[in-house]
């Protein structure tokens, strides 16, 4: 299954379940415990999530514990860098003119005349 980021992170549970493991390497029944989800839905969005990149597997004996991977997290962040920007600058230009133009302004001189 190839699956992108935003395709694996468009599921609510798989979310919650990105949440949960923002707490550290956790085994899957302290997922399901803390996410809330049946086991056999937690293996399934882990299985999806582990395929896109967003979490590894580390066994330890009988256990298999998991763990967010930054890589994934670090490539969204670059691709929306220039959203963000983009958003910032018109932002600020709109704030610039929005503003009152100042003691010598508009605004101010309406003010005055009165």
């Amino acid at each position: 299954m190839n699956i992108d980021a935003f395709e694996a992170l468009a599921d609510p549970t798989r979310r919650r379940i990105v949440a949960t493991l923002r707490g550290g390497e956790q085994q899957v029944n302290d997922i399901v415990r803390q996410a809330g989800i049946h086991q056999s839905g937690v293996s399934r969005h882990l299985r999806i999530l582990h395929e896109s990149g967003f979490v590894s597997v580390r066994p330890e004996g009988q256990r298999r514990l998991y763990t967010l991977r930054p890589e994934p997290f670090r490539a969204i962040d670059g691709w929306l860098e220039d959203y963000r920007r983009l958003w910032e600058e018109r932002l600020d230009r709109f704030a610039n003119a929005i503003e009152p133009q100042g003691k010598g302004g508009k605004a101010a001189s309406k003010e005055e005349s009165e």
